[in-house]
């Protein structure tokens, strides 16, 4: 046996998978590791959960087979199962009268025998278990009075309290507010670093999904469109191809996904760098405006930003002087906004030329709204220009060029 065969607690082979006789997902073939955090990602109907049933023994399969340790699952006699694997849907709690520890305490059933008995050692399990979900706490509660984020961490207890080797979680944040949401995937997170235990999620949440994950799985149109670590699956082209999304972009350097500008409100370039732009590209691509920048380094925080943002940027490459070639090329782009604004970017040997941009922008009579402070505007632009504005920080900038506009009765407000 190699070492990868070794290494594998579970396996699906030409897997088909559906219900109701319909096949809803075809020529399944993956490997998941022990110890790893694997994300489902794809849209709603793709077939995440019918796939993580059948995975789960819940639904037999279409056709194929699924393996654990090398083992079809057909083979494993549901007690011992219980041992190996354990399973949560997206079902909402309504367990009865039960208090905390008694719910726990269902989770030893492959262990306590026909009666159910729970020996000093199970109450041990049940309460180290609850205690690795941050919840030991609630142990004396009844499950009918915990919110929906300590009922997701309780689940979780009773799944550790099986001692599995495999968690098959269906969208475990579906309920959840922002804090137990990211409470929730810290500790399934901890569970495969720590425990060693092998976790498997359909999710929707691709931003978190490309932080945590070992392995992504892409899940649509009846198959696997691909799988592999989520920093060689996760990318603008294979995330808007599976969610059919062009108004929106992912960025696998930032982790995150961006709502591109619309562009209906003006246009605004932002003389920006070392990530004095980001806010702004956000907040006007949220109030409806076509941005445009420049001159940035494309290792700088603020590229990433505006790419994903549809901005058009112009570059320089990382640690080179900016040139007249560069600003030659931004002028023109200056030129055609509404307004501009300057981020107040720290101003170096490298990239010093871009205050030539704002300069350039004030001979022409643009109004120019600035972060910086009256001393660094005599400093580093050497001008007292009427249409040079000093704001005190972004949101009062951009309330300040609202009231410009409006002054000035634009056609597209």
């Amino acid at each position: 046996m190699s070492g990868s065969e070794t290494s594998t607690i579970m396996k699906t082979k030409n897997l088909s998978v559906g219900y109701n006789r319909k096949t809803v997902l075809s020529l399944v073939d993956l490997c998941f590791e022990k110890g790893k955090f694997i994300s489902l990602l794809g849209p709603n109907g793709s077939g995440k959960t019918t796939l993580l049933r059948t995975m789960a023994g819940l639904l037999p399969p279409c056709d194929g087979s699924v393996l654990i340790d090398q083992i079809p699952l057909s083979e494993f006699r549901q007690e011992y199962l219980a041992g190996i694997l354990s399973v949560m849907l997206t079902d909402r709690v309504s367990p009865g009268l039960f208090s905390v520890f008694e719910f726990v305490a269902l989770g030893r059933y492959p262990h306590t025998g026909f009666l159910g008995r729970l020996k000093e050692a199970d109450k041990k399990i049940v309460i180290s278990s609850l205690s690795q979900v941050h919840a030991r706490d609630l142990v004396s509660r009844q499950i009918e009075t915990l919110s929906d984020g300590e009922k997701q961490k309780v689940l979780i207890a009773r799944a550790l309290a099986q001692e599995p080797g495999l968690i098959l979680l269906d969208e475990p944040t579906i309920h959840l507010d922002l804090k137990h949401r990211m409470e929730v995937m810290s500790i399934l997170q901890n569970l495969c670093r720590k425990k060693g235990i092998t976790v498997v999620a359909s999710m929707h949440d691709v931003d978190i999904a490309a932080k945590i994950s070992d392995q992504v799985v892409l899940v649509k149109d009846g198959g696997i469109v691909s799988w592999g670590p989520p920093e060689n699956i996760l990318n603008k082209k294979s995330v808007a191809a599976l969610y059919d999304f062009d108004g929106a972009s992912f960025n696998p350097d930032l982790g995150s996904i961006e709502i591109k500008c619309n562009g209906n409100r003006g246009a605004v370039f932002v003389v920006g760098g070392i990530g004095c732009g980001a806010v702004f590209y956000r907040l006007l691509a949220k109030r409806g405006f076509a941005v445009s920048t420049g001159v940035l380094h494309t290792n700088d925080l603020d590229y990433y930003v505006a790419m994903s943002l549809g901005a058009k940027c112009i570059t320089r490459s990382p640690l080179e002087k900016i040139t007249r070639d560069q600003i030659d090329e931004a002028l023109p782009l200056v030129s055609q906004a509404d307004y501009v604004i300057d981020a107040g970017f720290p101003v170096s040997g490298l990239n010093q030329m871009n205050t030539e941009l704002i300069r350039y922008a004030l001979a022409q009579g643009k109004p120019v709204f600035t972060l910086r402070k009256e001393e660094d505007v005599k400093r580093f632009l050497q001008t007292d220009s009427e249409n040079l504005i000093i704001c005190e920080n972004e949101i009062r900038l951009l309330d300040k060029m609202e009231k410009e506009k409006s002054r000035l009765k634009l056609p597209y407000l």
